[in-house]
């Protein structure tokens, strides 16, 4: 059974809520009570919501060649890393040690933003994303999406737009 979201049009306190305010983008905040047994952060989200899942984007940190990278995928799908390397311009792309994500972007796994991150970090958006006048990303804790134009997200990540994505 699908959880109800909240919507608010304020922001609340996270690093991420606060870039888009400070940044003036038109975006709406949703809260929902978030379930440690849901076996999916970002299906549960968009469950919550009431969105389809290709509207949901999963915030995912990725090791290219050295450089950690920021990978912004639909959550129905997944990351294809040959992709996300060739996207900026690398050769080997690997999932980056969940810790280190951690600790690099200030975030914890389930709540990791592209936005407000501790350290500015290299970001591929799925191209998908534009299909969509809105997507709802992570603000930045498990439980809490930001709803957003995905071109003000590229333009506040200064995100590569790249097909990323698997479905």
């Amino acid at each position: 059974m699908a959880k109800k979201a909240k919507k608010q049009q304020q922001s609340g306190g996270t690093p991420a809520t606060v870039a888009l305010t400070a940044a003036g983008v038109d975006h709406t905040i949703h809260s929902y009570d978030h379930d440690p047994a849901h076996p999916s952060y970002g299906e549960e989200a968009a469950e919550a919501m009431g969105v389809s899942p290709d509207r949901v984007f999963k915030t995912l940190v990725a090791d290219v060649d050295g450089t950690l990278t920021v990978a912004v995928v639909p959550v129905a799908g997944s990351l294809d890393l040959k992709a996300l390397a060739s996207a900026v311009g690398g050769k080997r792309a690997t999932m980056a040690d969940p810790t280190l994500a951690e600790r690099t972007t200030g975030y914890v796994r389930g709540g990791i933003s592209p936005l407000g991150q501790r350290k500015k970090l290299p970001t591929v958006l799925d191209v998908s994303a534009t299909t969509h006048p809105t997507i709802c990303i992570s603000a930045g804790r498990r439980g809490l999406e930001a709803e957003l134009s995905p071109h003000d997200l590229a333009n506040l990540t200064n995100a590569t737009l790249a097909r990323i994505g698997r479905a």
